[in-house]
Parts: structure tokens; sequence; C-alpha cells
């Protein structure tokens, strides 16, 4: 019903067609625009997905491994946490953040550094040191793991919402306003072509009108020159009869006989 209403608003002339016409290109070339990005953005989300997987299988793997790995510093050494935390002053492992642009979205992207000397240097030296540093290094590489697999899940969101809001632009422009659009075309088109055999119709019209009038003029002005032949020839045939019986009683003969007064000079 408002895309009707829309229609009917507009009156239909050459620069509204036009006006139309570059709404329409506007609208399709918006349409091929977002759907090649709904597609790139598809498939990086599909790629996201796949190693998300991967990731997810990995870490399952890897925690088992440092699980065991400190289930063994504990059975050889005992609770070293205390240690370790009298030991840890600051973050040795930090991790940073930076943007990624794909299609115009803006991913972030986490990942690990390390950053500093090594804090537990000196930690198992009684016993257990290797153990203790084998469980540091598969927790290290179970936390880089993990920052990867935070940037994926983070960046899996962003492009869930983005693809979806991408998918309803498209949607939208393709089954709604281009086809209204369109419609406004046709109805622009149909409605100037009526007004063209309107006034293909008036001018036949006013063509034949100017036509019966110059046959009615033409036909009056024959009429006229024939009733003005006629009464001459009427007035001709009158005159004839009149002269001769003039010439016949004499009462038109220039040389006749009658006596003129005389002239004094």
């Amino acid at each position: 019903m408002s895309g009707n209403n829309q229609r009917l608003s507009i009156f239909p002339t050459r620069m509204a067609l036009t006006t139309m016409k570059g709404k329409l290109k506007g609208a399709q070339t918006g349409h091929s625009l977002l759907k090649r990005k709904s597609e790139a953005l598809t498939k990086r989300f599909r790629t996201i997905t796949q190693k998300i997987d991967e990731l997810k299988r990995k870490m399952g793997k890897v925690m088992q491994v440092a699980s065991f790995s400190l289930a063994e510093v504990q059975y050889i050494t005992g609770d070293i946490s205390y240690q370790v935390q009298e030991s840890a002053k600051t973050a040795q492992l930090k991790v940073r953040a930076k943007q990624e642009n794909v299609s115009g979205v803006m991913l972030p992207v986490f990942e690990s550094y390390n950053e500093g000397g090594n804090a537990f240097e000196f930690t198992g030296l009684g016993r257990g040191g290797q153990q203790i540093q084998k469980t540091k290094e598969v927790y290290a590489k179970a936390v880089e793991t993990l920052v990867e697999l935070a940037s994926l899940q983070t960046a899996f969101v962003i492009l869930d919402e983005v693809i979806k809001l991408t998918n309803r632009r498209v949607n939208a422009i393709e089954h709604v306003i281009i086809p209204r659009y369109e419609n406004t075309i046709k109805y622009i088109l149909s409605e100037l072509d009526e007004q063209d055999r309107e006034e293909f119709f008036r001018l036949k019209k006013v063509q034949g009108k100017k036509k019966e009038r110059a046959a009615l003029e033409e036909a009056d002005n024959a009429k006229k020159l024939a009733l003005a032949q006629a009464e001459s020839e009427h007035d001709a045939e009158i005159s004839t009869p009149v002269l001769q019986a003039a010439h016949e009683s004499g009462e038109l003969d220039l040389l006749g006989d009658e006596e003129d007064e005389d002239v004094i000079f």
C-alpha cells in the first residue's frame, strides 16, 4: 500500500522518469556491492569457523597435556603455587590487540608476546626443575592457543552480526527497493504513453477540425462565387431585351433628327 501511495504521489514527467532511473541504477549498484561484501564476509566467516573447530580440538589436547604435566610437578615437588606467587611480580606473557580490515569490517586480532626476563628461573632448583620447565612451556602454549581462540571467537561473533545485517540490506534492496523503483518506472512510462496518445488524439482532432473548417470555407466561397456569377448572368439576361426595345422605339437613337436647342456663344 505504501509503495502505491509513493508511486501515485510522483507526477509522471520525463524528469521524474530520469530521476527514478538514476535511483534504480544506484540501488542496483549498491545491491551488487553489498552482495560481494556479503560473499567475502561469508567466506572469511567459514574460514574462521573451520579454524575455531581445529583450535578447539587442539585446545583439548593441549590442556590435557598441561594438566598431566602439572600433576607430575605436584607429584614430584608438591604444591609450588606459593613459590610462583612470590616470584611473579609482573606478567611475562602479555596480550596485545590490533585490527584487521575485512571488506570494510574492522575485526580485532589478539596476539600474545613475551616481555621481561624469566621470573621462574630459580624455581625447581631443589627438585623437579625439568618437569616445572616443561609445565611452564606447555601452559604458555595453552595460553597462546587460548588467545588465538579468543581472537577467532570475537571475529566470529562480529562477522555473524555484520553478515546478518548485510544480508538483510541485500534482501531489502533486492525484494523491496528495486521492485518499487521498477514499478514506479513502469507507472511513469504507462502514464507518459497515455499522455502521448492523448496528445496525438488531440492533435488529430484539431487537424480534423481545421480541415473541416477549411472545407466549409471553401464550399462557402464557391457558393458565393456561383451566386455572384448567377446574379451577373441574370442581370445580363434582363438588360439585353430592354436595350433592344429601346433601340426599336428610337429612344436611344443618338443620331436621330430631334431638334436640339441652339447654343449661343
